[in-house]
């Protein structure tokens, strides 16, 4: 995809899209506000920049020859954001739930796991998984931009209903827990179809 309005569309319509990262992100918008969950769009973007890089330079090339690997690593994502959830249900159980923001390797860890990172990897930013990332990176640059801004907006979400609902940390923790797994379910599963 070497047109940059295509690039941008696309890449803009997949960032927008509901997914573990943007749960996680959403999630601290309405348990802690806007102004202190925007440090996580920094995860969030290093978590895509990592991801993307790693996917296409060495997991795309050993991934082609070994279909258990790819399987492996799906079941590993899911297993992961099953733990994430059940991290999120506790901190929503907790008596005395705080407002804090979610964690910042939280979110690290869930984009650096997310499944969105190998569309990016292997369809949306071009000349990456050629192996030419001195031309990947104007779009790179362009994706971290892009990645601010849909991160910010789900902040912003979160940090709207909060407002609008009066909505407790307890409880948007525990509903984002169980939007994690149903991600964790839908990552895992397609391991085996």
């Amino acid at each position: 995809m070497i047109d940059p309005l295509a690039f941008i569309l696309a890449a803009f319509a997949l960032l927008a899209t509901p997914g573990p990262t943007n749960t996680l992100l959403a999630t601290s918008g309405a348990a802690a506000g806007f102004k202190r969950s925007l440090p996580l769009i920094i995860a969030e973007i290093v978590g895509y920049m990592v991801s993307i890089s790693v996917l296409a330079l060495v997991v795309g090339p050993l991934v082609h020859g070994s279909h258990a690997l790819g399987v492996a690593l799906r079941v590993a994502c899911g297993i992961y954001l099953l733990y994430a959830a059940w991290r999120l249900w506790r901190e929503g159980a907790a008596a005395l739930a705080s407002d804090a923001p979610v964690k910042f390797r939280r979110v690290l860890v869930a984009t650096l796991l997310n499944p969105k990172g190998i569309v990016f990897a292997f369809v949306i930013v071009p000349h990456y998984a050629v192996g030419a990332p001195a031309l990947a990176a104007p779009y790179m640059a362009g994706l971290a931009a892009l990645i601010a801004v849909a991160g910010g907006g789900w902040v912003a979400l979160g940090a709207g209903i909060r407002a609008g609902a009066s909505l407790d940390s307890g409880l948007a923790r525990r509903a984002g827990a169980l939007v994690l797994c149903v991600f964790a379910l839908l990552v895992s599963g397609s391991a085996f179809t």
